[in-house]
């Protein structure tokens, strides 16, 4: 295999470090980021501490691993992750998860796989994402591989080969697990569904047949709940905006806001629930179907097993009662539980300020965030 195919694309390698970060260090705008990331210590220090490490890890443990930690201090009512259905840690995954923060259901995974005494992840990430090349450099040290988007159809096509074979590589000769969510972008009403494009783009690398070469990857499907989305203002926003302006489109000023509306707005509980890895139900497909059947096949098995790993919170019981105009689950919150769902919804409506904005819409779309999750999990596994 030519390794060389895969430079554009991939994590940076130890040895390459050190010239990273005097490229980093020597950028105004990568100080400007640092210190404002961690405030109160000298960017000289920060320098310094960089030129000590000598892997990717040792960076992540020495700067991430506390930034993250404090994010969830400051801006979540806890961090917890259920790796139990796995019990063998030894082997490389591919955590395949819904999507509902940018930068956080990557990051949030690798802290909490270090304190199980596991390995970080590499995390696919969208070049639509990178805009300035500090960033792109620094999640590239950061264990990140870049999902190349804005691509004609015979590019997309090289690029998604590209990538699987680089994923396929990392898997079984690198024995590194990997982040990737089921779809392209967040689904911005949390009506979480597996594309089966992600998975086409899986079995391109590979050996063997269709099956094989998903087996390979040994997926594990990953169910990540926020209670609160704090970008859930600016997603019912997008889809008023979305209605009323023919062609509208997410400028990258609205990709900055909403990467930092999500690290630094209120999460409340966050829980990761691993779901058992689905070799055992790859191997117990009809090999024999169409492809395109197939496919549908592992997505709705994927889907299932996301859904059914949801953790509930009252505000998702609160929603549907309240979008429905039942009291189907009122078993499942107290009085002031609901008040505090729905105070929270008027102050999240109160914070859109667009031109003809219209509330009853708005109200909907928020309260369709928070009751997807649960109609999801009830249809599979009743």
């Amino acid at each position: 295999m030519d390794l060389t195919e895969f430079n554009e694309i991939r994590p940076y390698n130890d040895e390459e470090l050190p010239q990273i970060f005097e490229e980093l260090i020597a950028d105004p705008a990568f100080q400007k980021a640092a210190t404002g990331a961690i405030p109160n210590v000298p960017f000289e220090l920060l320098a310094q501490k960089m030129r000590t490490c000598k892997t990717k890890l040792d960076f992540q443990e020495a700067f991430c691993y506390g930034i993250l930690w404090k994010i969830a201090a400051d801006h979540t009512a806890g961090l917890t992750l259920d790796h139990t259905a796995i019990p063998d840690k030894s082997k490389a995954y591919t955590y395949i998860s819904n999507h509902r923060d940018i930068i956080l259901d990557s990051g949030f995974l690798s802290i909490l796989l270090i304190d199980q005494g596991m390995d970080t992840v590499e995390i696919a990430i969208g070049d639509n994402l990178l805009i300035y090349p500090w960033i792109k450099k620094l999640v590239r040290v950061n264990k990140s591989f870049i999902v190349q988007r804005a691509l004609t159809m015979r590019q997309m096509l090289e690029s998604s080969a590209r990538m699987s074979r680089y994923m396929h590589y990392t898997i079984s000769e690198k024995k590194q697990s990997i982040w990737i969510a089921q779809r392209e972008g967040r689904a911005k009403d949390s009506n979480d569904r597996t594309q089966d494009s992600v998975l086409k783009m899986l079995a391109i690398g590979g050996e063997g047949d269709l099956v094989d070469r998903l087996i390979e990857m040994n997926i594990a499907p990953l169910a990540i709940s926020y209670e609160y989305d704090p970008c859930d203002f600016l997603k019912a926003q997008e889809f008023q905006l979305k209605r009323d302006i023919e062609g509208y489109k997410k400028t990258t000023q609205d990709d900055l806001i909403n990467m930092q509306t999500g690290l630094f707005g209120y999460k409340g509980r966050v829980h990761f629930q691993v779901a058992p890895c689905l070799n055992d139900d790859l191997k117990e497909l009809d090999r024999s179907l169409p492809k395109p059947d197939l496919f549908a096949r592992v997505s709705a098995c994927i889907d299932r097993h996301i859904h059914c790993n949801y953790q509930l919170y009252p505000g998702n019981y609160v929603a549907y009662d309240w979008l429905n105009g039942t009291t189907e689950f009122v078993s499942n919150y107290t009085e002031e539980e609901k008040q505090q769902f729905m105070n929270y919804i008027e102050q999240q409506l109160a914070k859109i300020k667009i031109p003809n904005k219209d509330e009853d819409f708005l109200r909907e779309k928020l309260l369709l965030m928070y009751s997807n999750p649960l109609v999801n999990y009830l249809a599979a596994c009743r």
